[in-house]
């Protein structure tokens, strides 16, 4: 049986993988230091015969090797997350980010050398684009970073370092791996306590307050469903022309933010109005953003059978559902 080792595997999009992975078949091992992840998130698998969780960090080199070589396959997913905290912390974001990326290459590519088969998924961001201003990024465009004075860009200038690490041990060490670009990835369990957009507009909306909007609402965005997104993360590991490429993963739907916060008031109280606040007041006068970000997703057609089941309709439907039981839980 296959054993995926998932890193992050109590967050938001790593407790989704590691379900997943069970489901089709094989054993799971999750670590998570729970600095961002919970696992709550994974409260309906702890007890799975097949399911491990580690709590640990993955810059505990020892603790690494030790699940490395029970491994078929890593998904590192472990990074800083939300643009709150990278705002906040830019040293763990960039620490987080670089160090345990070149750990995890580094071991895996001495067991393979050592004779033993091992391959990575590698979850990477749409924010390495940073200002590209073309209407619609392919995985060969630039990347475009603000300056250095805005703590923004250490996220997208780190998860790029993280690229080149990757593909740099593919190029000289031939060590498989797959790097994905998460585009907006939502769904059931996603927290918007780091800043993420649906979650902290359902829960307000719910909660009988109409969704805060950042500067005009104009920003554009596209919004993918979890599930989709893992599918796609597995099928891409288990695709061995996928190794040593770039992949964006997502939805190609945009979508303003207002437009957003109104689709979700229509669907939960249609009485609400957005309220509007500046960059400045939600985080700091060097806050800089992204006005519009939409993957071509080319790439990703021709390579695997990425067909997603849920539209943008479905999915705030499901964050809806998903955010009630949450408030019931916590009231009752």
């Amino acid at each position: 049986m296959t054993h995926a080792l998932v890193t992050g595997g109590a967050g938001f999009i790593g407790s989704h993988l590691c379900e997943a992975l069970l489901a089709r078949g094989g054993t799971v091992t999750a670590i998570d230091d729970e600095s961002t992840g919970n696992r709550q998130n994974l409260a309906h698998i702890l007890d799975h015969e097949n399911f491990r969780f580690v709590s640990g960090t993955v810059a505990d080199r020892e603790l690494v090797k030790s699940l490395l070589v029970q491994a078929d396959e890593v998904y590192h997913l472990a990074a800083a997350v939300g643009v709150a905290l990278i705002q906040e912390e830019p040293i763990q974001t960039i620490e987080r980010n670089i160090y345990p990326t070149e750990l995890l290459l580094a071991e895996i590519a001495a067991l393979r050398e050592s004779g033993h088969d091992l391959k990575m998924f590698l979850a990477s961001t749409s924010e390495v684009y940073g200002k590209n201003p073309k209407a619609t990024w392919t995985e060969e465009d630039d990347l475009v970073f603000g300056s250095t004075t805005r703590p923004r860009w250490s996220y997208g200038a780190s998860k790029a370092i993280d690229e080149f690490l990757a593909l740099a041990y593919w190029q000289q060490r031939k060590t498989p791996t797959v790097i994905g670009r998460f585009f907006n990835v939502v769904g059931p369990r996603q927290t918007g306590a780091y800043g993420m957009v649906l979650p902290r507009f359902v829960e307000a909306a719910l909660c009988g307050k109409g969704p805060t909007v950042h500067s005009d609402g104009k920003q554009i965005r596209c919004f993918a469903h979890v599930h989709d997104v893992v599918k796609a993360v597995i099928q891409l590991t288990e695709t061995p022309a996928a190794a040593g490429q770039v992949f964006n993963i997502g939805s190609d739907r945009p979508v303003t933010i207002l437009e957003l916060a109104q689709m979700v008031i229509g669907a939960v109280d249609p009485s609400l109005s957005p309220s509007f606040q500046s960059y400045e007041e939600a985080f700091s006068s060097t806050f800089e953003d992204v006005i519009r970000r939409v993957p071509d997703l080319t790439k990703l057609r021709s390579t695997i059978d990425y067909r997603p089941q849920f539209d943008l309709e479905a999915i705030i439907q499901d964050v809806i559902v998903s955010k009630k039981a949450e408030l019931a839980a916590r009231d009752s």
